[in-house]
């Protein structure tokens, strides 16, 4: 038992800042669905000023409201997958195994932080499931964590750097043919990741963000005598369940579904077609959004090793993709709004107006990060962007993989204040939106200045490229 301060003020400046935000959220936050609807009524009023009828407006926004029915698919599979590996007993065993580290609370919010970053750089469904059982085992072990700096901390993974990473909405979309639109791809053509996301600008940016975001983490926790506990808000994370429930059949029926018989030849065949693909497109060409999700699919099979444990893991995630399922075909219709009411040419106009190739990743930056308080979407978001984003581009001669990246690491920032994200998240810990707002809002002040200089800075380093056409 760690002993307890005896004084709160010992607490500095960061840790009072983030202690009264997170009372304030509490009080105030909306849920995210909240925040999708009024981006849909928002995006109609434009449109009506701009000279569309209501008629107009509901047939746009009908026509084209199941248009991201495949993406928003895609983007499902992200969390199953995710949930399915991070749910996995080897995978349980090691983040109990982590859980003994840290030893005192602001340690173990900081470990937290890093974990949740680490693990968003591989898959940002993957990090939201991880990070919530860690938080959930490390406050079996550590007095006085508390729950909200630490669930907030669970979260950065969605709020820094998911997007510079392997799951990268945009720029797996833009690798991916199939995924673009028709009118997005006439502009663009794809983008491969190796000029998004393998690229040593990007790799600045991660470590930056992740030295930043630990720091801050550290430094905001309160002490324990200040910490509101999750034994204070009445949560009991008890004992973490794993996927599996029985571990043999009970009737000859069962045989197959408790065997790794079927895991094992499936996990095969799975395996000659991911070294067939990368042999024939090289390892970063083979990375697509559909790739990326069989190869997680495939490791989640194998990871639970028999049918059942594996179909028991996917159960369990199907809840935490609730917010994507019905919230895209709204994102779908605001692009169908956006692109026949205008307002996607006077975009690209006003973005010319203000914009010249020194000063255009910065604003795009700001741009995005305001959007992505209306639609928080890494994918979606990027459909209704990148048309008048990358036109705008190729006519200033911008790097068109860079504003790919420029999108990435600006529209994690309002994934700080926005709780779309974190429903995978909560449900794991219990808490709601409000309880880790107070703390991503600290993040997010001093994400912004850092990441927006980072953005224009290296945006220097990079040349034009004309799009590719396959």
């Amino acid at each position: 038992m760690k002993n307890k301060e005896t004084n709160a003020n010992q607490d500095g400046l960061i840790a009072r800042i983030g202690f009264s935000l997170a009372n304030w959220s509490e009080k105030w936050f909306p849920d995210a669905f909240i925040f999708a609807a009024v981006a849909v009524v928002f995006i109609s009023v434009v449109a009506l000023i701009m000279g569309r009828t209501l008629v107009d407006i509901g047939v746009d926004f009908g026509a084209h409201f199941w248009d991201l029915i495949p993406f928003a698919m895609q983007m499902a599979f992200i969390i199953i997958t995710g949930f399915v590996v991070a749910t996995s007993k080897p995978v349980h065993k090691l983040i109990i195994r982590l859980s003994h580290i840290p030893k005192t609370p602001k340690g173990a919010v900081a470990f937290v932080a890093f974990f949740s970053m680490a693990a968003s750089l591989i898959s940002w469904g993957f990090s939201l499931i991880f990070s919530g059982i860690l938080i959930r085992e490390i406050n079996k072990k550590v007095d006085g964590v508390d729950y909200r700096a630490i669930g907030a901390a669970g979260y950065l993974g969605l709020g820094s750097v998911w997007a510079l990473g392997l799951s990268s909405s945009a720029a797996l979309l833009m690798a991916t043919k199939a995924s673009i639109p028709s009118a997005l791809y006439e502009i663009s053509g794809t983008i491969s990741m190796s000029e998004t996301i393998f690229t040593w600008q990007n790799l600045i940016m991660i470590v930056v963000l992740i030295i930043l975001s630990v720091g801050i983490a550290f430094l905001s926790a309160p002490s324990e005598v200040k910490a509101k506990t999750a034994e204070m808000a009445g949560i009991d994370y008890g004992k973490m369940e794993t996927s599996e429930v029985k571990s043999r059949a009970e009737k000859p029926g069962e045989w197959l579904e408790y065997s790794p018989f079927l895991t094992l030849v499936l996990v095969l065949i799975g395996s000659f077609y991911i070294i067939h693909t990368i042999k024939n497109k090289g390892p970063v060409s083979a990375l697509d959004l559909n790739n990326y999700n069989f190869m997680f699919l495939m490791l989640g099979l194998l990871l639970h090793w028999t049918p059942r444990n594996f179909l028991n893991a996917v159960a369990k995630s199907i809840p935490a993709t609730g917010g994507v399922l019905i919230q895209f075909p709204l994102y779908a219709g605001i692009f169908g709004v956006l692109m026949n009411s205008g307002l996607t040419e006077k975009l690209v106009k006003f973005f010319l107006s203000i914009s010249t190739e020194n000063t255009f990743p910065i604003i795009v930056g700001i741009y995005s990060a305001l959007l992505g308080l209306f639609l928080p979407s890494g994918g979606g978001k990027w459909i209704v962007e990148a048309p008048y984003l990358l036109e705008t581009a190729k006519e200033l001669h911008v790097n068109m993989a860079w504003v790919v990246q420029v999108y990435n690491a600006t529209e994690a920032l309002p994934n700080l204040i926005n709780p779309f994200w974190m429903l995978p998240l909560m449900g794991i810990m219990g808490v709601k939106a409000r309880d880790l707002a107070g703390y991503s809002i600290l993040q997010l002040i001093f994400h912004i200045p850092v990441v927006l200089f980072l953005v224009w800075i290296l945006a220097k380093t990079l040349p034009y490229e004309p799009p590719i056409f396959q």
